[in-house]
């Protein structure tokens, strides 16, 4: 598959060695293309000139970026992200991390309201970057809820998912990403709360086989 992924600071540098060491394609891009020089020696990744280059030729777009930082970026890529399969793993925090910035309303759908030829999905928002390169608790992967109203695109998500050793749980339409950004405020909240690791991931338990009629 071949990946972009915009941003290389925690999540998009810990995606891009994990998704090279699971035999992707990845190209990264950086506001500042010295760290995406730096991060792409270090994964093994391709450095970008910029973002447009990046989306050229890729399959998948992972926005790995503060939350912040999205709508100039779909601004500067335009039509460059139509048809594209683009994974929202941002979540939209506040400046203080004390709640989200949107109500009613998921970033990922303001995403795909403002990139309507793209394919949104929200997805790898809800695992911690350093799941990446370990993804599974006691022998069992670690859950990667994903959302979207494209069932070709989740196929496509789910793929790029289950290949870094987690495992894909489709959470339903992309309305259902209000609920992803809040279990990973959640998440987030836990740990800075308790002074935890940031290693605290989800796993459903329990039957998850259609009832028998």
């Amino acid at each position: 598959m071949r990946l972009a992924i915009i941003g290389v600071g925690t999540v998009g540098g810990g995606l891009a060695a994990a998704a090279v060491g699971a035999g992707h394609d990845v190209v990264v891009s950086a506001t500042d293309p010295a760290r995406a020089q730096e991060r792409a020696a270090t994964s093994g990744a391709t450095a970008a000139s910029g973002n447009v280059d990046a989306v050229q030729q890729s399959d998948v777009v992972v926005l790995a970026v503060p939350h912040a930082a999205v709508a100039g970026i779909v601004t500067e890529l335009g039509a460059a992200l139509d048809g594209k399969v683009v994974v929202d793993a941002t979540n939209p925090l506040n400046d203080s991390y004390s709640d989200l910035t949107t109500s009613g309303v998921s970033a990922a759908e303001q995403l795909q309201q403002q990139v309507p030829q793209a394919r949104v999905v929200k997805a790898l928002n809800t695992v911690f970057a350093s799941r990446y390169a370990a993804p599974t608790e006691g022998g069992v992967p670690v859950d990667a809820l994903l959302a979207g109203d494209d069932e070709r695109a989740k196929t496509t998500v789910a793929r790029l998912v289950a290949s870094l050793g987690l495992r894909p749980v489709d959470a339903g339409a992309l309305r259902m990403a209000r609920t992803l950004e809040e279990l990973a405020f959640l998440n987030i909240s836990l740990n800075a709360t308790h002074g935890w690791t940031w290693q605290s991931a989800f796993q459903l338990v329990g039957p998850q086989a259609p009832a028998a009629s």
